[in-house]
């Protein structure tokens, strides 16, 4: 078994260390609203759609250094960032796309999130039908296998995980009546702690665990492919972990089901994110942008209270990144490539 060192830096967080600081945290100021503004003017006047939007379309001068700064803290700090203070009751909803993608343009390149071609996903329950819509499977009990598309798509709360990209960014358009806590946890941190307990079952997530594609990418399960939950290369850490795609990848014939060990590591990787985790509400006007490698995020039931007008809708966006750290060998198979600042990520939008 390799010997194995704890991993240091500001991305080995606990949630009450991050809860207790204040550097994950931006607010846009007077002048960088008056540029968001000035820029929403101009490609109104071009009447460019949402999608159309570019860096040099939707230009923010002044705003270099804040953009700088939030994904230098993303790559080599604590892997999140919120950046709030966006009057979002002021912009008509295509408008406000037009500024969340330019946004996102200045801080990354937006990749596709599904098999579709969405470079912008609305995140909020779309009631009944989701599993007809977005992919289920049916189980041995009579009971439907939701895929993970499905899942986002609900009010239902959804277990730790990372996305597909270098960066998850969502703004906050509107919360729901209750519930909707968003959850963090520091897999970086996870992983610390796996070594102090359990070592044996950490080096099982540094080996290969069968996934599926089922939701995002394929409309079956069938589509398997093989990678590991943890990965390290020149000191930089990776994971991709999504249980849901685990337990598709078991419903496939001929895939086999995970050693009574495995279930142990995956058990013991949930309890410690619950364990380690950060627990924030999103209010109108916020922006969260995660590192998918370091940074696992889930996300509590809630119930919308159409009346009151609090439907919950945030705006995701999927971001490749210039910064963007070296991949492990093997991680092709899901990244695309794995060399460093290079972009990468997203869904191919060849349909399987």
């Amino acid at each position: 078994m390799p010997e194995r060192s704890p991993l240091a830096g500001p991305c080995a967080w606990r949630g009450e260390e991050l809860a207790a600081s204040s550097r994950w945290i931006r607010t846009l100021d007077a002048d960088a609203l008056a540029a968001i503004d000035t820029a929403l003017a101009a490609v109104r006047a071009r009447n460019l759609a949402w999608h159309a939007v570019t860096r040099e379309t939707f230009p923010l001068p002044g705003l270099e250094g804040l953009f700088a700064d939030i994904a230098a803290e993303l790559e080599d700090g604590s892997g999140v960032m919120k950046l709030r203070g966006l009057p979002v009751a002021r912009y008509a909803p295509d408008d406000l796309r037009r500024i969340w993608f330019g946004i996102g343009c200045h801080l990354g390149r937006p990749v596709f999130q599904n098999r579709s071609g969405e470079l912008m996903r609305d995140i909020r329950d779309e009631g009944a039908g989701i599993g007809d819509r977005y992919g289920q499977v049916a189980q041995g009990d009579g009971k439907a296998f939701l895929s993970s598309y499905a899942r986002t798509l609900s009010n239902g709360p959804l277990r730790f995980h990372t996305d597909r990209c270098d960066v998850v960014g969502l703004l906050c358009v509107r919360q729901a009546g209750s519930g909707g806590m968003s959850r963090l946890a520091s897999s970086v941190a996870i992983h610390n702690e796996m070594l102090k307990r359990r070592p044996d079952l950490l080096e099982l997530l540094f080996r290969d665990f069968h996934r599926s594609r089922f939701g995002e990418e394929a409309t079956s399960p069938d589509v398997v492919y093989r990678l590991p939950i943890f990965g390290l290369r020149d000191g930089k850490f990776t994971s991709h972990y999504s249980l849901t795609y685990i337990e598709a990848a078991e419903m496939v014939p001929g895939v086999p089901r995970l050693a009574p060990a495995q279930r142990e590591a995956i058990r013991l990787l949930m309890d410690l994110a619950d364990e380690l985790a950060f627990d924030m509400m999103f209010e109108p006007g916020d922006m969260q942008f995660l590192n998918n490698h370091v940074v696992y995020h889930a996300r509590t039931a809630f119930a919308d209270d159409e009346a009151a007008g609090r439907a919950r809708l945030l705006h995701r966006l999927w971001l490749t990144m210039p910064n963007n750290r070296p991949l492990p060998a093997g991680h092709e198979v899901l990244w695309g490539d794995i060399e460093a600042g290079r972009p990468r990520g997203g869904i191919g939008q060849a349909r399987l």
